[in-house]
């Protein structure tokens, strides 16, 4: 029997091709979209299924995926 979670907020990032290029991406109040270094400024999504179908809309070439918020946040802190 599956077991039913409440979901955990996910942002949409990406692998950046240089320390300095924004990673997470952030949609604007007037809806424009881009990305920003911090995940705690990025769009968060209710679900890893919400940022996964984001993603997807996404050009392939972005190579954008669904994160959870807390993972990034911890991976973060080890730096």
């Amino acid at each position: 029997m599956p077991v039913a979670s409440s979901p955990a907020p996910a942002i949409v990032s990406r692998a950046p091709v240089h320390d300095w290029d924004p990673a997470q991406y952030l949609v604007a109040s007037d809806g424009a979209a881009r990305w920003t270094q911090d995940p705690l400024a990025a769009t968060a999504f209710a679900s890893m299924r919400e940022a996964m179908r984001a993603a997807l809309r996404l050009p392939a070439a972005l190579r954008a995926f669904g994160l959870p918020l807390q993972a990034e946040l911890a991976a973060r802190q080890l730096h």
